[in-house]
């Protein structure tokens, strides 16, 4: 039977469109039961913090379980490796921070291309970081911290939640502009660093807001200054690095990845849960207000957005009038 040219048409038509019925229709139902959440960081730290806030919200929001997993190592590649090897079905995703964008650098080899093998999803904020020392260093500000460190160098140690952190990125850039020789100690994660800073094994780290905020208030802590160019919503009375270090600025970032190939309509439904999410927690002084500082909400831009103030290995540190340390 000879079809008619009109009908054939039709037909084609109609069979050229399925596929994106079907993906309609799969974003429609997601998601249909619990989804993984990635956290390529030890429990209790800001990424940790942070997904957890997030993951309320979308569960609250989308009908099932985010299930926060933990799964820290090989500095954040463990966990980044298991989310590319995941079926690109939206059922696993990957809490991403400042390390898939140092790990480049840092690390000759990797199992996986980030920017190839991560689809962005959503960003999420970026953070500042504080200067917190223990209250029984001699220093209270930031002009007595140089002169103390320059007067006795190599007795101040400096911890941070690992090698290619944000935390150690910061710090290494302050050595660099300021010429002071602090004693990097690197933990697996930010919160044996904190428990170790309070204990006094060591005098000061670069803190992620998010994480040293409730100890700074209730007196554990000393502030000195904070890292953004700005001063934080968190905590406003604390006075800028750049105040005392002209140039001086380093601030991480958290967003949230897929496997590369997840469907565009469930990243785009994640988008906007996850964007209405933050701002809510946002508004509830859960985080901090980002005050024009998310520039990566849209999931195009999670790649496209501006870069951290500073990339690279602890020996390819560039900070923002190009100086490199030297370590």
């Amino acid at each position: 039977m000879k079809l008619p040219r009109r009908n054939f048409l039709r037909l084609a038509a109609g069979a050229a469109a399925l596929p994106a019925v079907a993906r309609i229709v799969w974003a429609q139902a997601y998601p249909a039961r619990p989804v993984r959440y990635v956290v390529s960081a030890p429990p209790a730290g800001a990424q940790d913090i942070l997904a957890r806030l997030i993951g309320e919200w979308l569960s609250a929001r989308l009908g099932q379980p985010f299930v926060v997993e933990n799964r820290p190592g090989g500095g954040t590649n463990i966990g980044t490796e298991m989310v590319v090897r995941a079926p690109p079905d939206g059922y696993t995703l990957l809490s991403v921070a400042l390390p898939a964008a140092v790990n480049a650098t840092l690390y000759e080899k990797l199992n996986f291309n980030f920017i190839r093998d991560i689809a962005p999803v959503a960003g999420i904020m970026r953070v500042g970081l504080v200067v917190v020392v223990n209250p029984s260093v001699p220093f209270k500000t930031i002009p007595e911290l140089i002169a103390y460190t320059k007067a006795n160098p190599g007795k101040v140690n400096m911890a941070s939640a690992g090698n290619g952190t944000t935390p150690h990125m910061a710090g290494e850039l302050f050595k660099l502009m300021t010429g002071v020789d602090l004693v990097h100690i690197p933990y697996r994660g930010e919160a044996p660093a904190l428990t170790d800073l309070l204990s006094g094994q060591v005098q000061m780290m670069f803190g992620s807001e998010t994480v040293v905020t409730e100890q700074i208030r209730a007196g554990k802590l000393r502030a000195l200054a904070v890292t953004t160019a700005r001063r934080s919503g968190l905590l406003p009375e604390l006075v800028t690095i750049q105040n005392f270090v002209p140039g001086y600025e380093a601030s991480g970032w958290f967003g949230v990845g897929a496997p590369a190939r997840t469907l565009a309509e469930v990243i785009e439904k994640l988008n906007r849960e996850i964007n209405s999410g933050s701002k809510r927690r946002a508004a509830e002084g859960l985080l901090p207000a980002q005050r024009g500082n998310d520039d990566c909400r849209r999931p195009h831009r999670l790649k496209k957005g501006k870069p951290p103030r500073f990339t690279g290995s602890p020996r390819g540190i560039r900070s923002s009038n190009g100086l490199r340390p030297k370590l």
